[in-house]
């Protein structure tokens, strides 16, 4: 295992053991995944802060998100082999990279969102919903 990956490993452990409001789960990269209460709302967001999403056409592990559809909905990537907590998993997209999940739902940004706190993608086309963390 790699410095970073060793490192990344580490702070995901000690964020799990966090305060409820407290980041969930952290990995490395561009799509660091949190969850965090803004604006009265606990939600997952990335490294960023930018919202993230499920799909409701997904089904456990696997995405059925690609081509124009990723476009407007980039799924969260990181690097093979990242090692993440209880209740995340990275999941085989077909171009082979491994896209990040939640109790098996993999999760999306949404190129609509131009700011942290920005959440509208919720609820489009009735099928893409807030990343929520799960009881």
């Amino acid at each position: 295992m790699t410095p970073a990956k060793t490192l990344a490993a580490a702070t995901l452990t000690l964020t799990l053991a966090l305060a409820p409001g407290a980041a969930l789960a952290e990995a490395h990269g561009n799509d660091l995944v949190h969850s965090r209460k803004f604006k009265g709302i606990v939600y997952m967001m990335n490294q960023a802060h930018m919202a993230l999403y499920t799909y409701d056409r997904d089904e456990p592990g696997v995405s059925n998100c690609y081509g124009q559809c990723a476009e407007n909905w980039p799924p969260v990537i990181l690097d093979p082999g990242t090692e993440l907590g209880e209740n995340y998993s990275l999941i085989p997209r077909k171009d082979g990279r491994m896209q990040a999940a939640y109790k098996g739902r993999p999760l999306y940004r949404y190129v609509g969102d131009k700011k942290p706190g920005d959440m509208n993608g919720d609820g489009l086309g009735g099928v893409w919903r807030l990343a929520r963390p799960l009881p």
